[in-house]
């Protein structure tokens, strides 16, 4: 221990001072206190200087990003697609889907300079396709293509894999309404005719299956505007649907054109509504809905292209850009109409607006005749 009475010894540690001066250790203190307090001040000041210098690197370091991504977007554009894409088709080979997945996807190919594969996720009504799309990279090379399947299933499925906002809508540029035929024997030429029919006695409907825009049309009409019996009669598919048909076992069908057109151009089947606003041009012969007193009537089974969530918008633009390009083409106009298929050409805003308008047209149809609760 230091003596601090000893000739030129000063003792400079706090213990030893308290020690040696026990009258002055009050005083020490404050002046100790003093010093500390000036020291946090010094450190605080530091501290705020380090704030403020950190909030300057980090605001400069945000508005560099947001620069570099504005710069970036354009860039990732140009350079895309540089490798080949992929359409994950949600329904089996040789439908509806499968058909103008390749052959847009053939075209959309040619025009981005890169293969489009086709790989067919068949399964849960289209859900199975779309989850793995939603959990797939949001960089351009993973596309949905789907039906109104996924506009249906989203009041349909209670539980799908996915939310819609895991999706984001490129394209919808082809349709096909539904119409609603009989067999060129029955006595019913008109839906008012079929209508009166099922007031004296329940008639049967088929359709291509249960949650299919076959089924909840006909039902909408049957059992919620025209308050008549109909039985449902689902079937695996539109052919076997019109088996049916042609050999008496229900007396009407309802389901996509795509399903029905070559017996309607042929008049083994006979059409008498369509669920347009206007009478196609390939099948003038059917009054539409609307003609037959039914204007809330309008539906279509339509092919969609979707891309991941946070896909980046210029890639969107772009691949919108190209479909749009693609269906201009009066060659593959003719060839959609070669499978009674309507083309639509539209931005993704456009697309967007249709997607979600739909949603809300299933969701009050199958609510309504109670498919859900």
């Amino acid at each position: 221990m230091c003596d601090a009475s000893l000739p030129g010894v000063a003792c400079h540690g706090r213990e030893d001072d308290q020690l040696a001066q026990p009258n002055a250790w009050p005083f020490a203190k404050l002046a100790n206190n003093d010093n500390a307090i000036d020291e946090r001040r010094h450190k605080n000041g530091w501290h705020r200087r380090k704030r403020r210098s950190n909030d300057q690197t980090l605001a400069a370091f945000a508005i560099t990003a947001s620069i570099f991504a504005m710069d970036a977007s354009p860039v990732a554009a140009q350079d895309y697609p540089s490798r080949p894409i992929t359409f994950v088709v949600a329904f089996a080979p040789g439908g509806f889907s499968d058909a103008v997945a390749r052959l847009i996807g053939s075209k959309l190919g040619e025009r981005l300079g890169q293969n489009i594969i086709i790989e067919n996720r068949a399964g849960g009504g289209g859900n199975i396709g779309a989850a793995v799309v939603s959990k797939a990279a949001p960089d351009g090379y993973t596309l949905l293509v789907t039906t109104t399947g996924l506009a249906i299933n989203e009041t349909l499925s209670k539980s799908k894999g996915f939310a819609l906002d895991d999706l984001e809508v490129v394209a919808i540029p082809a349709w096909a309404p539904d119409t609603l035929s009989v067999n060129p024997s029955s006595p019913a030429k008109t839906v008012a005719e079929l209508l009166a029919a099922a007031k004296s006695k329940p008639i049967s409907y088929g359709s291509p299956g249960v949650g299919t825009t076959g089924h909840i049309v006909g039902a909408y009409l049957f059992k919620e505007l025209a308050r008549v019996e109909a039985v449902h009669v689902p079937f695996q598919g539109g052919a076997p649907a019109v088996n049916a048909l042609l050999g008496g076992h229900v007396d009407a069908i309802t389901g996509a054109v795509t399903g029905y057109a070559g017996q309607l151009k042929a008049g083994s089947i006979r059409g008498i509504a369509v669920a347009a606003e206007q009478r196609l041009p390939q099948l003038p012969d059917i009054p539409t809905y609307a003609e037959s007193g039914f204007p809330s009537i309008i539906a279509s089974t339509w092919v969609g292209i979707f891309a991941p969530a946070r896909t980046d918008k210029a890639i969107l633009d772009k691949l919108n850009g190209a479909v749009n390009d693609v269906v201009r083409d009066p060659a593959t106009q003719a060839q959609l109409q070669a499978i009674q298929t309507e083309f639509r050409i539209g931005d993704r805003a456009d697309a967007g607006v249709f997607f979600r308008h739909d949603v809300a047209q299933w969701r009050k149809m199958i609510t309504s005749i109670g498919l859900v609760q």
